[in-house]
């Protein structure tokens, strides 16, 4: 298996960042094949989700998360920023993880899907994403 860890800069406010570009070069200096790529976000507050970009639905998916993770005053969990203990479920909701065939060194991405890291914490504005290459 190979990996390798990148950071991505989120900055203070809910993102989603398209992190494909990312995956595809590592792929590709990895020699990869055919095989396995795993994306991993190694945080308490942060997912990895594989949607549509540019055409707002990552835009629809941050004011999904808001509708049901508010940031209010209701969670227990409250250091950092007001409602920063909805950030603590989030990976609930958006995995902090995705696995995604490669084949010929290509991921095997449906025609509109992007490997998105899914941040709603501003407290951190850099994440680490640890990148894997499990070949067949």
């Amino acid at each position: 298996m190979q990996s390798e860890v990148i950071t991505v800069r989120t900055g203070s406010s809910p993102a989603v960042r398209d992190i494909t570009g990312e995956v595809e070069r590592f792929l590709r200096e990895a020699g990869a094949d055919s095989g396995l790529a795993h994306v991993f976000v190694p945080h308490a507050t942060a997912g990895v989700a594989l949607i549509e970009t540019g055409a707002g639905s990552d835009d629809d998916l941050l004011t999904a998360l808001d509708d049901v993770l508010p940031t209010d005053g209701r969670w227990r969990h409250r250091h950092g920023s007001p409602g920063h203990g909805r950030d603590h479920v989030l990976p609930a909701f958006v995995a902090p993880h995705a696995s995604i065939p490669v084949i010929d060194g290509r991921l095997a991405l449906g025609t509109w899907q992007s490997v998105c890291l899914v941040d709603t914490n501003g407290d951190n504005p850099t994440r680490q994403v640890r990148l894997s290459f499990l070949p067949a």
